[in-house]
């Protein structure tokens, strides 16, 4: 006979519930009754889509994480927020450059940047955010796109900066910046493109567009994995 998990308390949206205590906190809620409509996303930790504010019965500190990575806790009181509200800047990435001046045309706030750090410790990727700002403050897109290169877009950094920079999308800028201005052309790319134009993967595509749910499991299984 297995053993029986325990049961520990939590608070969602102020209202108690007992759940496993082996439990991240999007199988909890579910566990509780919830159904998730949005704000599960990809349940492994890559989409950004689960950001959950919490805090501990008896604690001051307001914490933060990835509701699929997050195991529950006696006395968990949380909520979630699947979309964080951030300005997204327009631009036409022709036009613009990889420069200070032109980056300070569309983030001017992330030259108010106080460097106290609140964004790279509150990141569930433990991406150092506040080096990213700084990098683009300092003109170095390279930088800043190679540190930005596993964000989430989650919006938890954004929670805490006191100046209110919208550091995800800053820093999707500078990766946008660096990738049609400052990277090399890759061969294999144009390669494939070329590849497309001619229609070389036509068949394959109406092949794709006709299937049913087992073969592309098929194919998929199946595929070359380099």
């Amino acid at each position: 006979m297995s053993a029986t998990i325990p049961l520990i308390d939590i608070y969602v949206m102020g209202k108690q519930y007992m759940v496993p205590e082996t439990l991240t906190i999007i199988e909890a809620m579910e566990y509780a009754g919830y159904h998730f409509k949005r704000g599960c996303g990809c349940r492994a930790g890559f989409c950004g889509a689960c950001a959950t504010v919490y805090r501990m019965a008896g604690d001051f500190e307001l914490k933060v994480g990835l509701a699929c990575q997050t195991k529950v806790e006696p006395g968990m009181y949380l909520t979630q927020i699947p979309f964080f509200p951030g300005r997204k800047a327009n631009f036409d990435l022709e036009e613009i450059k990889p420069s200070v001046a032109d980056f300070a045309q569309l983030y001017p706030e992330v030259f108010r940047c106080l460097g106290c750090s609140s964004c790279t410790k509150v990141c569930p990727q433990d991406i150092d955010v506040m080096q990213c700002i700084a990098s683009i403050q300092q003109g170095d897109f390279t930088r800043a796109a190679d540190i930005s290169f596993d964000c989430v877009m989650c919006g938890l950094c954004v929670s805490r900066c006191p100046v209110h920079i919208v550091q995800y999308n800053a820093a999707l800028t500078a990766r946008r910046l660096y990738s049609r201005h400052i990277a090399p052309p890759s061969s294999q790319l144009k390669r494939r493109n070329e590849e497309l134009k001619a229609g070389d993967f036509e068949a394959g595509i109406q092949e794709l567009m006709k299937a049913d749910k087992e073969r592309l499991q098929e194919l998929y299984n199946s595929r070359d994995i380099e």
